[in-house]
């Protein structure tokens, strides 16, 4: 049986990974400072190769492998940051790697995928179903499984940004890692605690995924009936037997954000600080922002872990953050259908410089009268104020209007 990693393990697969990862930024944030009342340095994975932490483990378990197993080549199951992570460190290798990817896949994912020399199979509807083809796989082939969390080799690899984030800041108070299988969580903290016992080590779950603080809750591993986020790359029904021996061991306090924490804050790194990551990387600092424990004046260190957004869930993200900051509104406005009514909406948004970003008409619905249209406008907004301005305009004309959120 497989047993967890020792401080040893981390350190010799630092050895390995040198000139192949980045040692990746950790950047302090005033900003983020200042809205948390914690001292915010981020670690910032999302510039690691591959834009995700899984290269680490992916490259040292291959490493390990023996020449008999590199030769029947690698396979793993992943609809992401895993695939990537194998296909790169088994290009570096010259090993053959096959991924197996659910149907659903972005195809931005499967192309990186492909681009680092992996032969990716699209099957199945679910991770499980890719899963159960890469098992299969597996018997005919004779290629080793690769893991993507519940493996020591997987999880020394991961703790090595431990080690880098005691070399990179000399008081450490409080990581944040995100949690979905658990092999950074379990790799990170046996690497910081085991060198500093009073780092406090903090997992953040996405509400729709609390796979581990289930199990830790039933002192087993357990699996959940369903995942439902935003955040794909932590959505884990159950967590691996490994990291959950390292959570229960190890992890100070399991905190949760939900899908509208992650998002904001996804927006809010992008905006403010000019960092694209994926929901699952924004999820530690979800739960700084968002105050889900006392980090107040301490020294913070919240993993971005990730930068592989899928375009349609940023594209959602950057719309709904503008919205709840009031740079963008959107309003419906019921108006007769006749030529020159439309200019005087668009007249009123231009007097106040109003940038026009969308225009729809609707007649067909039965809460539109006959000889009437509903024109929907989404329009960005210099300031907060002008969107009163515009409600004034229009309540002055008796206009017909609603404010869309």
């Amino acid at each position: 049986m497989s047993k967890l990693p020792e401080l040893s393990d981390i350190i010799k697969a630092q050895t390995r990974l040198k000139g192949v990862v980045k040692v990746t930024p950790l950047e302090h944030t005033k900003s983020f400072s200042a809205m948390s009342g914690a001292n915010v340095f981020m670690k910032l994975e999302n510039m690691q190769s591959t834009g995700s932490f899984k290269v680490r483990g992916a490259y040292n378990k291959l490493s390990c492998m023996s020449q008999e197993e590199l030769d029947k080549g690698v396979v793993c199951a992943s609809a992401g940051n895993h695939a990537q992570g194998v296909a790169y460190a088994a290009n570096i290798k010259g090993v053959k790697a096959t991924v197996f990817m659910p149907v659903f896949t972005p195809p931005l994912k499967v192309i990186a995928t492909r681009a680092y020399g992996a032969e990716v199979v699209l099957t199945g509807d679910t991770f499980d179903d890719a899963f159960a083809a890469a098992m299969k796989f597996r018997e005919e082939s004779g290629a080793t499984f690769v893991h993507p969390f519940d493996d020591p080799h997987i999880i020394a690899g991961q703790g090595t940004i431990g080690l880098e984030l005691f070399n990179q800041l000399d008081t450490i108070d409080d990581v944040l890692v995100p949690i979905g299988g658990g092999g950074m969580i379990a790799g990170i903290a046996i690497a910081l605690k085991e060198m500093n016992p009073d780092i406090r080590i903090i997992g953040v779950e996405a509400a729709g995924a609390q796979s581990m603080k289930q199990s830790i809750t039933d002192g087993k591993p357990s699996t959940l009936k369903s995942v439902s986020t935003i955040a794909d790359g932590i959505a884990v029904k159950t967590p691996g037997k490994l990291n959950f021996e390292a959570t229960k061991k190890y992890v100070d306090e399991l905190l949760v954000v939900n899908d509208a924490e992650i998002a904001h804050t996804a927006y809010l790194l992008l905006q403010r600080a000019k960092i694209l990551t994926e929901p699952s990387g924004a999820a530690a600092m979800a739960a700084v922002l968002h105050k889900k424990t006392d980090l107040r004046n301490r020294n913070v260190i919240p993993i971005i872990s990730g930068g592989n957004a899928n375009m349609g869930i940023l594209e959602q993200i950057l719309e709904k953050g503008m919205m709840e900051e009031g740079l963008r509104a959107r309003i419906a406005v019921l108006i007769p259908d006749m030529a020159g009514e439309l200019k005087g909406i668009v007249s009123i948004l231009e007097k106040i410089r109003a940038n026009i970003y969308d225009i729809s008409h609707e007649r067909s619905i039965t809460s539109v009268p006959v000889g009437f249209v509903m024109v929907t406008i989404t329009f960005n907004l210099q300031d907060t104020s002008q969107l009163q301005l515009i409600r004034n305009t229009l309540d002055e004309r008796a206009m017909k209007y609603e404010i869309l959120t």
